[in-house]
């Protein structure tokens, strides 16, 4: 869909130059996401074959583990102001860290030598690539290539002066092409395109890329919940920070300055389909190998548990999983009957446990089923406790942002359960825990969740 001729006249008028640019076409002829980690894969390719092709598997070895290194940092990602200054620190050490380990697992000391004596120069070629890049993508920004619409969510003096910045500076890419505010647009330079509610639709018929959000008339709980129902939407969320005249805007990779005025990123990785395509490899992979090694003790507790209480061998519930999804969650059976489980709160000092159920849940071993809801899909290592259909429902209308929970897929433990947030503790705070998790997900953050909980369930088991 075309960007509406009307919404961008203002940007266009202003930059006589561009006023036969087609924004959309435009955007599609420099991927400049994927520009950076190209040059990269170049530049280490060719200085590891060119000074490190005897070292055997190192060279090839690196290339990967320095890409998928650089990756990592963050500092290959679409940002508005690229700058060599702000990444080489990262760079460097992106680059220094698979070599030392890569070096310290060779064996052939001429090997690891010929292979450490290339990395410095690989480095210089991944810098001054970096520095190519850069300047490519702001000057092909300057002349109208790569245009990115920019809607901006606040029509008060903060969002005109942002809005005034991007039709001015060309250099950042971003066509602002509207507000989202709750009154008219007089006087504005640009047009109002509805109130913060019609966020979604915008998106779409606009075709938006970026938004800052500047506040305005609405309140920030309101935004919030905006905000927060297009988080799947492909578009780049930056915030600009009250009182940052004063200095307090935070600094770092997720942080922009647009000619004096710092947006800050609002980061959504778990939210993100490569992201969350990472994090289910991660919990395909963990989790399969786990049932592979537990399979014996799988095996015994599943006959010990037949043979000590009448019923079935795993005890069935339904749970709510990701965008309100129903599935069936699997445990040890650990009560004799248990036919009110949907509707009553806790079981912890159930008369109905049996003995070997208290075992099972003092070792915490009745969870292991649920590995298999975690390669079925249904469920991840790590997220928001599931919770049953009735509670979910009641907790929706009392407890603020609590359906926000869902937005990822479920877990066997997550950051709330790690901060002793289960069973009778306040809702509120683990919906709060939850959606903080979901806000800074990273995969080295699930690892430390998985670890504490690991560590957890030990000392448990043993006091």
């Amino acid at each position: 869909m075309a960007l509406n001729s009307d919404a961008l006249a203002p940007w266009l008028n202003t930059r006589e130059r561009r006023s036969d640019v087609d924004v959309g076409s435009a955007r599609s002829r420099l991927p400049a996401s994927y520009l950076p980690p190209v040059v990269d894969l170049v530049a280490l390719t060719v200085a590891m074959a060119a000074l490190a092709g005897a070292a055997g598997w190192l060279p090839r070895v690196y290339v990967l583990a320095a890409l998928a290194s650089l990756l990592a940092t963050g500092s290959t990602r679409r940002r508005i102001t690229p700058r060599l200054s702000d990444d080489l620190g990262h760079i460097l050490a992106a680059l220094a860290v698979p070599a030392v380990v890569l070096a310290w697992l060779a064996a052939d000391d001429s090997a690891v030598l010929t292979f450490i004596g290339a990395v410095p120069a690989a480095a210089l070629l991944v810098v001054v690539g970096r520095a190519a890049t850069y300047t490519v993508i702001r000057s092909a920004r300057a002349r109208g290539v790569h245009l990115e619409p920019t809607l901006i969510v606040g029509a008060g003096h903060l969002g005109v002066q942002i809005a005034q910045v991007l039709q001015d500076h060309g250099e950042f890419g971003m066509v602002p092409v509207g507000f989202l505010d709750a009154f008219d647009g007089t006087g504005l330079p640009l047009p109002i395109l509805g109130e913060v509610s019609a966020l979604d639709s915008v998106l779409r018929e606009f075709e938006i890329k970026r938004v800052v959000v500047a506040f305005g008339a609405h309140s920030e709980p309101e935004m919030i919940d905006v905000l927060r129902a297009c988080d799947h939407a492909d578009v780049e969320v930056h915030v600009l920070p009250r009182f940052f005249e004063l200095g307090v805007a935070p600094s770092g990779h997720d942080v922009d300055d647009v000619w004096g005025i710092p947006l800050i990123r609002v980061k959504r990785e778990a939210l993100r389909t490569r992201s969350w395509r990472v994090k289910r490899a991660f919990d395909l992979v963990v989790a399969t190998v786990l049932v592979l090694l537990a399979s014996p003790l799988l095996a015994v507790v599943a006959l010990a548990v037949k043979m000590t209480s009448r019923g079935p061998v795993f005890f069935r519930q339904t749970r709510v999983g990701q965008r309100g999804r129903v599935f069936e969650l699997l445990k040890f059976r650990t009560l004799e009957v248990n036919d009110d489980s949907d509707r009553t709160w806790s079981v912890m000092e159930d008369g109905r446990v049996t003995t070997l159920g208290k075992f099972l849940r003092v070792t915490s071993i009745d969870e292991l089923p649920q590995l298999l809801n975690v390669v079925r899909g249904d469920m991840s290592l790590v997220g928001p406790r599931p919770e049953r259909p009735h509670f979910v429902s009641e907790f929706n209308e009392r407890v603020t942002h609590y359906d926000d929970r869902h937005r990822v897929p479920v877990g066997i433990t997550g950051w709330a359960q790690v901060n002793d947030l289960r069973g009778d503790t306040s809702i509120e705070e683990r919906a709060r825990f939850d959606n903080r998790y979901i806000e800074h997900w990273s995969l080295w953050q699930d690892v430390v969740i998985l670890w504490r909980t690991a560590a957890a369930v030990l000392r448990h088991s043993i006091s």
